[in-house]
């Protein structure tokens, strides 16, 4: 018995940890450093259906327990990741997450019926909460009704169960929830990062172009935690849940608050091994507290 795997729609995966989108690239310089089929998956960069470069920059600043990013989206476009991503990981045995971003509901549609059809993608995740976009992004992911038409529109293309990612940038992110579930979502991702910002202290003007970016790293976790479990109470769709996930302590804690499986984000950029790391120090964390399998932590919060 493989003590680690989960099961979620769309995905058998082999053990609960992947890397999240915007951290990992398309994870061709990963690749370099580790063997990549170790992961659960990879939930590779967001894909729109143009290419974009970005926010002006600067564009990204350390914060005393985390980091504040402003990228904007930047990628290839949808015809490189076809053409040239995609068909790189198939080589290897790993599902692929794919994310979908886009500035008005056709852009979001195309791009899923697309990349839905790439062989080695397993599912989609759909980006309504990039806070650091002008048009699209948390646009989406702050109206439930507009979270819900845009969820039921990739539905009726994909291909390929569809994940929602959630900002916790809004009032009550259970509302959300209930309204992309509603609308036909397989699942949820959150959360995505906090509207923040930081002063350059000698000019007090903004240090990123963007004047504010999103909040990611440690100082997040509380947050998240707290939002997967109201949402897990909420729904009755699985979360992949991530914010601020470093080691295995937090694996089990997001596991616990009701997430399925876990992303590892900006603990990336401290360390480029965390993921496999995590993976190989999970057993004997599960041992530690007396769990047979990760599977049995899923919710354990609800049941205490």
């Amino acid at each position: 018995m493989n003590r680690l795997a989960v099961e979620l729609p769309g995905l058998s995966l082999k053990n609960p940890i992947m890397p999240a989108s915007g951290c990992f690239g398309f994870g061709k310089e990963y690749g370099n450093l580790y063997d990549l089929s170790q992961l659960g998956a990879i939930m590779i960069k967001a894909t729109t259906l143009e290419p974009r470069f970005g926010n002006p920059t600067p564009r990204v600043a350390e914060t005393a327990a985390g980091m504040l990013n402003a990228i904007g989206l930047q990628n290839p476009g949808l015809a490189s990741v076809l053409q040239d991503e995609l068909p790189r990981l198939a080589e290897i045995d790993v599902p692929i997450i794919a994310n979908v971003a886009g500035s008005e509901v056709a852009d979001y549609v195309q791009v899923a019926e697309a990349i839905s059809q790439a062989p080695n993608v397993q599912a989609l995740e759909l980006n309504i909460s990039c806070p650091n976009v002008k048009c699209g992004g948390i646009a989406f992911g702050t109206d439930p009704v507009l979270a819900g038409e845009l969820t039921a529109a990739v539905k009726a293309v994909s291909s390929v169960p569809v994940y929602v990612k959630l900002s916790p940038n809004v009032a009550d992110i259970t509302v959300i929830a209930q309204a992309v579930e509603a609308a036909g979502a397989d699942g949820l991702t959150m959360i995505n990062t906090l509207v923040g910002m930081r002063l350059d202290r000698k000019t007090g003007k903004p240090v990123i172009a963007n004047r504010t970016g999103g909040l990611s790293g440690p100082a997040v976790k509380p947050v998240a935690i707290r939002m997967i479990h109201e949402v897990s109470r909420a729904v009755g769709i699985p979360i992949i849940g991530m914010g601020g996930v470093t080691d295995t302590g937090d694996v089990i804690d997001f596991l616990s608050a009701g997430a399925s499986a876990v992303a590892v984000g900006t603990a990336n950029f401290v360390n480029p091994f965390v993921c496999p790391e995590i993976i190989r120090e999970l057993p004997a964390a599960l041992d530690e507290i007396g769990a047979a399998t990760a599977a049995e932590l899923i919710g354990r919060s609800h049941r205490v």
